[in-house]
């Protein structure tokens, strides 16, 4: 089901949980998937001991994918036109996550309509660990 732009007003806001309790092995499994074997999100040692962090920590990319699919499940498969992010914060083994989208405007442009949204995620302890912006084609 496809958002349709009557449904919709400034202000809306969906959110949705997107990990709850983030395991070392979905951050190993991230860095094969992605081939981004960087060792602060795989080497507990390296991290540690040379980088200085508590621990590993997840990678910007595997939070902004989370947080893409949350967008997808509100707006639709294929319906995305424009997504960005900025990286706020670490992501840590143990973290849950929850991202919500925010409707800024709803505008209409070469016949077809789109909802313009605010992009936040955030861990249990409510910090922001990543904010940004996304667009997508609604139905009429």
């Amino acid at each position: 089901m496809a958002l349709k732009a009557k449904e919709l007003k400034v202000g809306d806001t969906y959110t949705e949980r997107l990990v709850e309790d983030l395991k070392r092995t979905q951050i190993v499994q991230y860095a094969g998937a992605s081939g981004d074997y960087n060792p602060l999100h795989t080497d507990e040692v390296f991290t540690t001991k040379v980088a200085g962090y508590p621990s590993v920590f997840a990678h910007g990319m595997l939070t902004m994918g989370m947080t893409g699919r949350m967008l997808t499940n509100y707006v639709g498969d294929g319906r995305l036109t424009k997504y960005g992010v900025r990286f706020t914060n670490q992501v840590w083994p143990g973290d849950t996550l929850d991202a919500t989208a925010t409707v800024l405007g709803l505008r209409a442009e070469g016949g077809k309509n789109f909802v313009d949204l605010e992009v936040t995620t955030v861990n249990q302890n409510g910090v922001e660990v990543l904010k940004g912006s996304a667009s997508a084609r609604i139905d009429p």
